[in-house]
């Protein structure tokens, strides 16, 4: 079985780099990896201590965050070394300021395996989430290397839970311990005889109950909120704007909205923009320009990245996108921690941070234009039931925090 994988993932290299011709994100995968090695090899030299955490994406890299920190401060003499999956992770956190190396994951070969360690010689091996590469993990199982699943989910419709799943199962024997984040997950690698399995919860608590420490002011978004109910409608999809502008242009609601699309590219700002028949303005607009009244407009288009969370602490309803497309559903915690109620498309049932809000009444799920349209009336009229679903949020957030200090507390008794 490991040979026909390995026959797939040289197959897989050879049809990704005819993609890359025609595909700006997948080109940005190939030619990403290039130079990974040549980068290991000029940053590590053989004296270095090092330990390494594995990202999928942007979504795993915020989930490890709170261990990475931590790591960071137990370990101040070891460099992190911080690989990413895919361009979404990697392009938007090449910059950290957490680990020293950040650099794309080559390829699941056997080769690329034995080279990357080689050059990285980690002491520990955290991977967040998911993914299994068996190269990987057989490579570090031969060095006896320390090597660790946080926040890992498990769904018994996965192939390690099936008659067949056979080779993905001895993937799995390769780490030393698994951390995850509920009970239902626990009891399923059990079922196939892991024990040395916890159940800590899941790290994206501790991020985002962090985000509170911080200074979430934003001297703009003051100016235009000016006093008025605000719904911010973070990273949204076509099918939640389209959705939400059809509110936005028949309400007569004294409220305001700030819309905060998960794609940023101008010709769609535009088109988002000429959508809306009421008073609109662009970050963008923005420029030098700080005069500008803000007050004076109803809707605040955020066409740039990397202030959502601290917009979204000045929402008094936060609607999240995604959730029209399946498993696309973005973040919900970081609106939660600020005490919002929440609204969300139809699916979310692979969240179960969703789930258990929408099952605690904290969130709201709609399907359609006119839930939407009951479900933003109801919180726009009706202050209580707004401060009571928030606070649902909050307590929810609060009560879930922790994850990382049972990870860090094994960890330290157990090397």
């Amino acid at each position: 079985m490991l040979f026909l994988y390995n026959l797939f993932v040289y197959f897989s290299e050879f049809i990704l780099k005819i993609i890359a011709l025609f595909s700006p994100k997948i080109k940005l995968f190939v030619n990403g990896r290039k130079d990974v090695f040549k980068t290991l090899a000029s940053a590590i030299n053989p004296k270095d201590q090092t330990i390494w955490f594995h990202a999928a994406s942007l979504g795993e890299y915020e989930q490890g965050l709170p261990v990475m920190e931590k790591i960071k401060l137990q370990f101040p003499n070891h460099k992190i070394i911080l690989t990413f999956f895919s361009p979404s992770g990697y392009e938007v956190r090449k910059n950290n300021t957490i680990s020293d190396i950040t650099v794309y994951l080559p390829l699941d070969t056997k080769s690329n395996a034995k080279q990357f360690l080689r050059l990285v010689c980690p002491e520990l091996v955290f991977f967040i989430k998911y993914e299994y590469w068996p190269n990987y993990l057989n490579e570090l199982k031969k060095a006896n290397v320390k090597t660790y699943l946080i926040s890992g989910i498990f769904r018994e419709n996965q192939a390690f839970f099936s008659w067949y799943g056979g080779f993905y199962r001895n993937a799995l024997k390769t780490f030393d311990y698994f951390f995850v984040q509920n009970e239902s997950s626990k009891k399923l690698l059990q079922g196939i005889g892991f024990n040395n399995v916890k159940v800590s919860g899941d790290t994206r608590f501790d991020r985002v109950i962090s985000i509170l420490e911080r200074d979430n002011s934003l001297d703009f978004i003051e100016q235009f909120k000016d006093n008025t109910t605000t719904i911010v409608i973070g990273s949204s999809w076509p099918k939640d704007e389209a959705i939400v502008v059809n509110f936005i242009n028949q309400t007569n609601e004294n409220v305001k909205f700030i819309i905060a699309p998960h794609n940023i590219k101008s010709e769609q700002i535009q088109e988002l923009k000429n959508s809306i028949t009421k008073k609109t303005v662009l970050f963008s607009d923005i420029g030098t320009n700080c005069d500008l009244p803000f007050n004076d407009y109803d809707i605040f288009i955020i066409d740039t990245i990397g202030i959502l969370t601290k917009i979204y602490s000045y929402a008094d309803i936060a609607y999240v996108g995604g959730g029209f497309v399946n498993k696309g559903l973005h973040n919900i915690l970081e609106p939660a921690t600020f005490g919002i109620p929440i609204v969300i498309g139809p699916y979310y049932s692979h969240f179960a941070e969703a789930t258990a809000l929408i099952n605690l009444e904290g969130c709201i799920s709609i399907s359609n234009q006119n839930q939407l349209n009951d479900s933003f009336e109801n919180l726009i009229s009706n202050e209580d039931i707004r401060h009571e679903k928030g606070h649902i949020c909050e307590t929810f957030v609060q009560m879930n925090i922790g994850a990382t200090e049972v990870i860090l507390r094994h960890i330290s008794n157990n090397l």
